[in-house]
């Protein structure tokens, strides 16, 4: 789910990221009843189809400019059609929200683990030189793969140029698309695949671990020696070492942790589980808090804690690591996703403490009208735009304290009824 990255790979899926529904332009419905439903698919394709090559007659110009040549540029848009799939697409997941809980079931489904532990030791050699030669946690790479493709067996079928052609001729994230199509230009030319084999998501994330072509060609390396960069064939050997690259040039801390399930004790203080707070498990330990093994949690390095169900769920000690996952994907429940998948892999538990489930969840309008509140009221500086970051969690828990419950940032009906 999903940059330079949103932040790499698995580009747009995250924990209730959120962004204003909107629909295709032309959808059937609004055509008056008397058209024929047929005849209005064939005028809707056909008008974009020709924007689309007129757009396309433009960008070709910029390509040249960019040192594209002609043949790549040809030989890359022979046959690309306005996708309506695609856009389909890029309107529908702005209206996705899943629950944490609901992301972790599938994330660290007992099938991804045990897929994962088969993968694992069908490509032992490859993971185990990748953790050598970059430092990284061969099971945090695996669990990269497993989350972002099933381990290979869901890389994309689309074809990568006429997605992003669709989606930058489209215009609502037209800068955005049009240096990913740039990027897979120059990816073609580069002689690492061929337009055939460029195929991935509706968004551009290629491969077994769904770089997009911006971030592949910033990082993406020849793991076997072949000469090629190829994330999207069979073997995945070029896709671990550019995920275990990527990561290593992004701050990995070899031995860390991404993160650990603690316990808070009765009386904790909530203002303080948030990202910049920082101290040393031993620190954390004197204030009551403790591995769920109810032992102090090991010196790791300084660690913050962050509770992404609030007050009701499961509380994590998380350490720099756990920023260098969220490079790939910015959402707290893909960082929390990966690494405990990473856990399950190597044998770990499962998470111990319940989730709130049965929770109703905002909705995008509900998360715009408590963030407006929060604005109106004085404890938010920020723009209104329905995506739960670190300063609405911060407004949310300035709020909380001014009228007396738990601080804990997180954002629910009922705090929606006490700002009303």
């Amino acid at each position: 789910m999903r940059p330079v990255f949103l932040s790499a790979f698995g580009l747009f899926f995250g924990l209730s990221l959120t962004s204003a529904a909107a629909q295709p332009a032309g959808k059937i419905a609004e055509f008056p009843h008397h058209f024929n439903r047929e005849s209005a698919v064939t005028l809707v394709s056909s008008t974009s189809q020709a924007g689309l090559d007129a757009w396309i007659a433009g960008f070709k110009t910029r390509a040249m400019r960019e040192g594209i040549s002609q043949t790549t540029f040809d030989r890359a848009f022979r046959g690309v059609r306005y996708n309506e799939g695609v856009i389909a697409k890029d309107r529908k997941q702005s209206e996705f929200t899943k629950q944490i809980w609901d992301y972790l079931d599938s994330a660290a489904s007992p099938t991804r683990v045990s897929n994962g532990q088969a993968a694992m030791r069908k490509h032992a050699a490859v993971l185990d030189g990748v953790e050598r030669v970059y430092g990284v946690d061969k099971h945090v790479v695996a669990a990269i793969w497993g989350v972002e493709s099933a381990y290979g067996a869901t890389r994309g079928d689309i074809n990568v140029i006429e997605a992003m052609a669709t989606l930058a001729y489209d215009g609502r994230r037209g800068r955005f698309f049009e240096s990913q199509l740039m990027a897979a230009l120059k990816i073609l030319q580069s002689g690492d695949t061929s337009p055939h084999n460029m195929k991935g998501s509706w968004a551009g994330a290629m491969g077994h671990t769904q770089f997009i072509p911006t971030s592949f060609l910033a990082f993406a390396v020849d793991g076997n020696g072949d000469g090629k960069r190829d994330i999207w064939s069979n073997d995945p050997t070029d896709a671990l070492a550019s995920t275990a690259a990527y990561l290593a040039k992004h701050g990995w801390k070899k031995g860390q942790p991404w993160g650990v399930e603690v316990r808070l004790p009765a009386g904790f203080d909530y203002s303080s589980a948030r990202r910049d707070t920082m101290r040393a498990p031993s620190e954390w330990a004197s204030l009551g808090v403790m591995g769920i093994d109810g032992r102090p949690v090991p010196n790791y390095g300084k660690g913050s804690i962050l509770l992404p169900a609030g007050a009701s769920g499961a509380a994590f000690m998380i350490f720099d690591n756990f920023a260098v996952i969220e490079r790939y994907n910015k959402a707290d429940a893909y960082v929390i996703g990966v690494g405990h998948l990473s856990d399950r892999l190597r044998g770990g538990p499962a998470i111990q403490a319940s989730w709130p489930r049965g929770y109703a969840p905002l909705s995008f309008k509900e998360k715009m009208q408590m963030q407006r509140i929060l604005k109106r009221k004085g404890f938010l500086d920020d723009k209104v735009d329905g995506i739960i970051g670190p300063n609405t969690i911060n407004a949310i828990r300035a709020f909380q304290n001014s009228v007396g419950v738990t601080p804990d940032g997180y954002p629910s009906q009922t705090l929606l009824k006490l700002l009303k």
